[in-house]
């Protein structure tokens, strides 16, 4: 009777611990992240430690909300490599409603393993152009779009959209909206907001990673680390540019001023920042040699009298080297005018002014110290025998005069024996001034 009721008390406990409705044991959490801007290798290295994080956590997919207007090609591949090789599904949502998924941001959209629009939104404009913005030559053009092509084709057989329009998009830089998108099955959804595409995709199957089962009231959003904002914004080629000339004038003024250590301590942080950026970006060895060229053509004008064509010749190896100082084969990162052309104004004259005043002052005779007294006059105060004193800028010096001078009398320093200074009388409008005989 006793072992009864103890078993009775059991059951009846165990009841009570039991959950109260159904649970779906394989609902996971929603991992979200924002990327904006252009393609960089600031946003391709946040992806992919987004997605390994997503991974690792045991997320039930990583939503991307994209806005891009394209960006550089190593990038967009580093990136495109990332959502192949993770584990649980990639939902890659051009949003919000006004933003874009233009060139490289076509890649990365279709290589999601589901592609969703919201309405308002647009994607295409895929055509390989230099880092300035504008067609490639001919020959390089044809290089490029073929092997854009053939990697964007790739891409849509892999995931089963639109291989057509894919090259389309490449070729004749076409672009289409999220409803024509969805039509020309480029796209798998269209959700009007982020709940929408939640309660659109939970439940889906996925291909190569089964069934999506995920719980949407929980969602984890992945932010941008310290260090991911600093790469991102080293990885913008104007930054790294106006870098790289702050560090130049930073050091050119510390050598043709040394000792003064700010702008020299400045310069070198800045220069080591704009290497930092170059690593990442698509840097032409020559436009760095150019510009490094040009900052030795400005030390040198401080050196030799070229009455301003050394100063020409560093400013013209400036101008070309800021052109060619990016790869202009790498998607549309690239220096904007609006930024080369007043930093290469104001670095240039920066340059040209330090070295017109360092000449200057070489050239200019000396203001103080003894070098600095020849061709004063001054007024004898015991004469000069031929050896007394005279008074120059308020200052008594022993002086010798081949002729005999008077006190009161005025001389004029013509050179310097030791601390003795050689004087002549000064010429007056009645000749020389001596002693009366």
């Amino acid at each position: 009777m006793k072992t009864r009721s103890i078993t009775i008390f059991l059951l009846t406990a165990m009841l009570f611990l039991l959950p109260v409705g159904p649970v779906d044991a394989g609902s996971a959490p929603v991992y979200l992240v924002r990327l904006t801007g252009a393609i960089t290798p600031g946003n391709a290295d946040f992806l992919d430690s987004a997605i390994h994080r997503a991974n690792g956590e045991g997320a039930g997919c990583l939503i991307v909300m994209l806005d891009t207007p394209g960006g550089l090609a190593e990038s967009m591949r580093k990136m495109v490599m990332a959502i192949y090789g993770s584990r649980i599904p990639v939902v890659v949502y051009v949003s919000p409603s006004g933003a874009r998924a233009a060139s490289a941001g076509v890649m990365i959209t279709m290589a999601a393993d589901v592609a969703a629009m919201a309405p308002g939104t647009h994607i295409g404009a895929a055509h390989p152009v230099n880092a300035g913005g504008k067609d490639l030559d001919k020959t390089m053009a044809e290089k490029v779009t073929n092997d854009m092509v053939a990697f964007v084709k790739s891409i849509a057989e892999k995931r089963g959209r639109n291989v057509e329009w894919a090259e389309e998009a490449v070729r004749e830089s076409v672009s289409v909206t999220e409803t024509e998108a969805l039509e020309k099955k480029i796209i798998d959804r269209v959700a009007q907001d982020l709940d929408d595409l939640i309660g659109q995709i939970n439940g889906l199957e996925i291909e190569g990673k089964g069934r999506l089962e995920i719980d949407p009231a929980h969602r984890v959003w992945i932010a941008e680390s310290l260090r991911t904002r600093i790469l991102k914004t080293l990885s913008d080629p104007n930054i790294a540019y106006i870098l790289m000339m702050i560090g130049m004038a930073g050091l050119y003024f510390e050598l043709s001023h040394p000792g003064v250590i700010l702008p020299g301590v400045i310069g070198s942080i800045a220069l080591i920042l704009a290497f930092y950026s170059f690593q990442t970006l698509p840097v032409n060895i020559a436009g760095v040699l150019l510009i490094v060229l040009a900052l030795i053509f400005f030390i040198m004008e401080m050196k030799i009298a070229s009455y301003g064509l050394l100063s020409v010749a560093g400013i013209i190896s400036l101008l070309l080297g800021s052109v060619m100082l990016f790869d202009r084969v790498d998607g549309r990162i690239g220096i904007s005018w609006t930024v080369m052309m007043p930093t290469i104004s104001l670095v240039g004259g920066f340059f040209v002014v330090v070295a017109g005043l360092v000449f200057r002052s070489r050239i200019r005779r000396p203001m103080t110290g003894g070098s600095g007294l020849i061709g004063k006059t001054g007024v004898v105060k015991t004469p000069l025998t031929p050896q007394g004193r005279i008074q120059v800028h308020g200052e008594l010096w022993f002086a010798r005069c081949r002729t005999p001078v008077a006190t009161g009398q005025r001389v004029r320093v013509t050179a310097l024996d030791g601390l003795i200074l050689e004087v002549e009388p000064e010429v007056s409008a009645t000749g020389p001034q001596g002693i009366n005989p």
